[in-house]
């Protein structure tokens, strides 16, 4: 399958590493100059569960990107505020049967993406795969994980369970979802609690979790959540969710792992996400008048670091 990876970060390489890796035709497109250029000149290196490889992917850079190379199928994976700057260069790749699957973090994606593709080839999901980037051209991959994915557009439904196949046959456990809403909140709430928290406690995941406050924090934020996604009609079970982000504590499987707004603020001195993940809760919080005290100081936090970071 002719694929075009857009956002070729961390996640973005690990996805397109795998895809490559399973035979389909795949472009990391992205706008970091000297990541394509190490790219293009030395392949993408990786360390891939501890086996060092390097793999000679076709790349184009973001603003270049060719109106000649029109694609069957694109994976969203840019950061969730340069989305639509994102979809607007690629248009050049998106004829009428192109299909676009977003997996980035956070609510309300398809609001922006509606705007450059029609509902019929909007696919929405989410990935509990987990990524690094070390440095232009290079990314740290370990650990497994899983791919949901649901249509927008009604009668999708096969189309859905045909890109979930590829993403599949490429080991990245790909299944098709009917309430991927539930799906993407439930993620979501990972988000919430493991990346603001981690960024401000300069610690990974595991390190949080050995904090006695940690899983009163992280409860606490949850509920703010699940109060909000009830209000959309997403059902949640508060101690089920709970259980399911303390898991990530875990150093045997991924709680060694810094979360990508850590990566992306604390090593990179880049911008984050927060505003389209605890800030989407408090901004739905403010519209449905429900108390989301949590999910605003945690905000309120990250954009103070970045403020810190961005003066020095």
């Amino acid at each position: 399958m002719k694929i075009a990876i857009a956002g070729a970060g961390a996640m973005g390489s690990r996805f397109g590493l795998m895809l490559h890796q399973g035979g389909n035709d795949v472009t990391l497109i992205d706008g970091w100059k000297e990541h394509i250029e190490t790219i293009r000149k030395h392949g993408l290196s990786a360390n891939l569960n501890g086996q060092e490889l390097t793999a000679q992917l076709k790349v184009e850079l973001q603003s270049e990107v060719n109106l000649q190379n029109e694609m069957e199928l694109i994976i969203l994976f840019t950061k969730a505020m340069q989305l639509d700057k994102m979809l607007s260069d690629i248009q050049p790749m998106l004829s009428e049967d192109t299909k676009v699957l977003c997996l980035l973090n956070g609510i309300g994606h398809e609001d922006i993406i509606e705007k450059y593709v029609p509902m019929k080839n909007i696919f929405i999901g989410n990935t509990m795969w987990t990524a690094g980037l070390e440095g232009p051209g290079r990314v740290k991959l370990f650990g497994d994980g899983s791919v949901e994915l649901q249509n927008l557009g009604e009668g999708e439904e096969e189309t859905a369970k045909e890109i979930a196949q590829v993403l599949t046959n490429s080991g990245l456990n790909a299944q098709y979802s009917d309430n991927i809403r539930y799906s993407i909140y439930r993620k979501a709430c990972v988000n919430g609690t493991m990346n603001g928290l981690c960024t401000i406690l300069d610690t990974n995941m595991a390190g949080l979790g050995e904090t006695s406050p940690a899983h009163e924090m992280v409860a606490a934020i949850i509920k703010e959540f699940v109060s909000v996604a009830q209000y959309e009609g997403v059902e949640l079970d508060l101690e089920e969710v709970v259980a399911h982000v303390e898991s990530c504590f875990n150093p045997d499987t991924i709680g060694l792992h810094y979360p990508s707004m850590y990566q992306d603020l604390i090593k990179n001195h880049r911008m984050t996400e927060i505003d389209y993940i605890n800030g989407a809760v408090s901004r739905k919080g403010r519209k449905y008048s429900i108390p989301t005290p949590y999910c605003d100081f945690l905000a309120q936090l990250i954009h103070s670091k970045e403020e810190i970071l961005e003066a020095h």
